[in-house]
């Protein structure tokens, strides 16, 4: 049995150095929620298994060649050859704020089944990681996110896209899943999407009333916290020099649930989340920057420092 399963949308992206109406250059890699999550925990030692779609394109071709040379299992992989491979494009516009713009309709990605994610569930694995990326995809990515949510342990990142849906048509879909999740991440602006409440506590309240074990709340460059029945741990998030934010939350989430496969209690996996939170904001790229396992104490090295 692996240790993970997740599936989504993996696009190619391209980033620019600059804006693009003045002719920015562009560097292709790949992102996607899901796939940012495998790698961070395939770097750590765990065994991760991606399944989606990429189009029979130089994009998609570019996704499974990433995702294998990071050891992520891609067995249940398929390739479309009449549609293509979704594309996200990261623009910088002032200081450390970027303009993000995705070409996705009628991608690949977004012609996910349930049948496509069937086999991959019946082969087991430790944790089924969603977002709600997945589900705000279309009925049928929407309907295999809820089929997953059947295993045993399901973590849920709300991980709400405005561009794709409205806060109102995510709580619509995601609401009702709450009652199967084990796991719920969520940013504080993204907890009433889950639950119906005027204050945070409230929202965690009837989180937690409705069976799911651990409620992850995260608040940026003011750390994170956990809430369960017996009460909650709160963390710090590790100071860094911003070099880009994207893909800081995914990291997070692979970090904590690396703690959670290695065993370690809630305070532990919260470290390294944080820890990975801050190499993600610490680096450019939605993945590239995430650590492997002995790698996970260089933040702690004095400014300078030359690793020989």
């Amino acid at each position: 049995m692996i240790d993970v399963l997740t599936f989504g949308e993996t696009m190619a992206s391209l980033r620019a150095t600059g804006p693009l109406n003045l002719g920015g250059v562009l560097r292709s890699s790949i992102a996607g929620a899901e796939s940012n999550v495998a790698i961070g925990l395939a770097r750590l030692g765990h065994t991760v298994r991606w399944a989606g779609l990429v189009g029979e394109d130089g994009f998609g071709a570019l996704v499974e060649r990433t995702l294998r040379a990071e050891g992520v299992d891609l067995n249940h992989l398929w390739r479309v050859g009449t549609a293509p491979t979704g594309l996200v494009v990261f623009e910088p516009r002032v200081a450390d704020v970027v303009r993000v713009t995705y070409h996705r309709d009628g991608s690949a990605g977004s012609r996910l089944t349930p049948g496509h994610v069937e086999a991959a569930l019946a082969e087991g694995a430790r944790i089924v990681h969603l977002t709600g990326i997945t589900a705000a995809l279309g009925p049928e990515p929407r309907s295999a996110v809820e089929l997953a949510c059947r295993a045993p342990v399901v973590c849920l990142d709300v991980n709400h896209r405005a561009k794709l849906w409205s806060a109102e048509q995510a709580a619509d879909v995601l609401r009702p899943l709450v009652p199967r999740v084990t796991i719920l991440v969520a940013s504080e602006e993204e907890l009433p999407i889950v639950a119906p409440g005027v204050s945070e506590s409230d929202q965690v309240k009837a989180i937690l009333g409705q069976g799911v074990r651990e409620v992850v709340v995260k608040r940026g460059s003011r750390g994170a916290e956990v809430f369960t029945v017996d009460g909650s741990v709160r963390a710090d998030a590790v100071p860094v020099r911003s070099v880009d934010a994207v893909g800081a939350g995914d990291a997070f989430v692979a970090g904590y649930l690396s703690g959670l496969l290695d065993g370690d209690p809630v305070e532990w996996r919260l470290e390294r989340a944080a820890t990975l939170g801050a190499f993600a904001v610490a680096s450019s790229g939605d993945w590239e920057g995430l650590p492997t396992r002995n790698e996970l104490g260089l933040l702690g090295l004095a400014p300078g420092t030359a690793v020989r």
